[in-house]
């Protein structure tokens, strides 16, 4: 297949294109907010499927920065959407969102039977409710692929992704971050929130998913995919998990980040409907993942 991607430079992009080296790939190098740019490499590549990575990802990073993200994030999405107007074979348009659509959530919808442990995993019919300027722009690109694929008959796919590890050069993330400040401070790191629930998927599932949507086309179209896995977990036994793993005796020094408004307290997803329409499920279980990715680390971190 011709693929188009763009983003290919981030931790997605970069490991998606070595597996996708046997299509024909066109990979972005104009501004995503370019749009005369954008629509001339559209029309050079002829692609059959594109894949919209690109992004401002650091979610904190977007309270601070909220027109950076809406431009890029969004208008450059909507610049793409347009881009592919005079394209003849499309087949999909696969576009990167996330779990963080959901927001927040009445507390009553999160907690089955008021038990505190038993924590629900959203799907695609939850209602999403964004609450941060990444999460708002995020879902307004959904919004704006709905309208495409009901005006002029674009198809695509969104996938609601959970949160990835798995990262080898970036420690700017949860995972990595836990990781990398336990192994190079014994006795005290600094995180921020300690209360919120998350989910986590390690980045070889993740790349399994991707491929399957990118190669059935046919079965994904036109609909939008949570990835998974129900694992959610509390930050603070998150970080424990890690401690433990790494038989790190220090202080956590809890609520040391700049607060972030709208704090979402739970993210939790299930995989259900992908798994029925493309017959994958995440394989890599959270321990596995976490000793492979501290194996990542401790290795950079020797070898300087």
């Amino acid at each position: 297949m011709r693929i188009f991607i763009t983003g290919h430079q981030g931790f997605i992009g970069s490991h998606l294109i070595e597996r996708l080296k046997e299509h024909k790939l066109t990979l972005l190098q104009s501004d995503l907010r370019d749009h005369k740019a954008v629509q001339e490499e559209l029309i050079a590549a002829d692609p059959e499927v594109i894949v919209h990575l690109a992004a401002r990802t650091e979610v904190e990073q977007s309270f601070y920065e909220q027109i950076t993200f809406s431009e890029v994030n969004y208008v450059g999405t909507v610049n793409l959407i347009e881009g592919t107007r005079r394209l003849k074979n499309l087949k999909n348009f696969v576009f990167a969102s996330t779990m963080e659509v959901y927001g927040w959530q009445p507390i009553s919808d999160v907690i089955k039977e008021g038990k505190e442990n038993s924590i629900i995993a959203f799907d695609e019919e939850t209602q999403p409710n964004p609450n941060a300027p990444y999460a708002v722009a995020k879902y307004a690109c959904e919004k704006y692929l709905e309208y495409a694929n009901r005006s002029y008959g674009l198809p695509f796919t969104a996938i609601r992704q959970t949160n990835a590890y798995g990262r080898k050069d970036n420690d700017f993330f949860v995972t990595e971050q836990i990781i990398t400040q336990m192994l190079n401070n014994p006795d005290e790191i600094n995180l921020g929130y300690g209360e919120p629930y998350r989910n986590f998927i390690f980045i070889d599932d993740l790349l399994d998913a991707w491929i399957e949507v990118i190669n059935n086309p046919e079965k994904v179209a036109g609909e939008i995919l949570c990835l998974g896995p129900d694992n959610a977990l509390k930050i603070k036994d998150y970080v424990q998990m890690i401690a433990d793993k790494l038989n790190w005796k220090g202080v956590v020094n809890w609520n040391t980040k700049p607060e972030r408004p709208g704090e979402i307290f739970l993210l939790n997803s299930t995989n259900k409907k992908i798994t029925s329409k493309l017959n994958w499920s995440p394989k890599v279980t959270l321990h596995e993942g976490l000793d492979r990715t501290i194996k990542i680390w401790k290795e950079k971190l020797t070898n300087g």
